[in-house]
């Protein structure tokens, strides 16, 4: 098992104050990012997505639940497994009390193609408090390039078209289901705006248990692919090698 060096108390400090000033270089890089995400224009939304939810059939504008941003998470739905992506799942795990949000006007969601019979016993099987609705039926995964059919829309996945995805030999992308992040803008007349979307990767920041694990010398043990449920682990789960 990997063992981190022993030194001095006098040579770690001087190997972490050296890290710590690129630790600071990337929190100021993070923050001009930050802005730039920011300042990006926003698109109108012109089609009018149905989603089903515990009350229903809703609109975009209703999961804004009458704030002035929504965060979307589109949740992957595993039809072989008749429930979400387990690594969809650990992101999920992460999020937080939602009252910090609110409180800043923004509203949170996680929408999947999951039929709802099916989606909301899942919902309710991960235990999570923040909101879920189905897109299926909808061109809501297919517009923002989170579902990967050509038969419905050209392949394009992380702002790369199927040609480019296939370049790079990440061909898992180019059909079926795929994780995304999408924001919107709701204007006083109700008007609803896209203001970004983060993809793959992009959505890395939103996990926490891999940010606390960032700071511990053996990190992260399991690749994002080998993540289960939280009820899959097993009882050995917290003395797990």
């Amino acid at each position: 098992m990997y063992r981190p060096a022993v030194t001095t108390r006098d040579e770690w400090l001087a190997a972490r104050t050296s890290l710590l000033a690129e630790e600071k270089a990337h929190t100021r890089r993070q923050d001009e990012l930050a802005a730039k995400r920011r300042a990006l224009p926003m698109v109108a939304v012109d089609k009018d997505y149905v989603f089903e939810g515990p009350t229903g059939e809703l609109t975009l504008r209703d999961l804004f639940e009458d704030r002035r941003q929504l965060i979307v998470y589109h949740m992957m739905w595993r039809w072989d497994l008749d429930a979400g992506c387990p690594s969809c799942a650990v992101l999920l795990d992460n999020v937080g009390h939602l009252a910090h949000l609110h409180v800043q006007d923004t509203s949170f969601a996680a929408v999947s193609r999951g039929p709802w019979d099916t989606l909301s016993r899942y919902h309710e099987r991960m235990g999570w408090q923040f909101p879920m609705y189905s897109s299926y039926g909808s061109d809501f995964n297919y517009d923002y390039h989170v579902t990967m059919d050509e038969s419905v829309r050209p392949v394009e996945y992380n702002y790369r078209t199927k040609a480019e995805i296939e370049a790079k030999g990440n061909t898992y992308q180019i059909d079926g289901e795929q994780p995304g992040t999408s924001v919107f803008w709701r204007d006083n007349d109700g008007a609803v705006f896209h203001t970004y979307s983060a993809y793959a990767r992009g959505g890395d920041v939103l996990i926490g248990t891999h940010n606390y694990l960032d700071f511990t010398p053996l990190g992260r043990q399991r690749h994002v692919g080998e993540a289960l449920h939280h009820d899959s682990y097993g009882t050995d789960a917290a003395h797990c090698h």
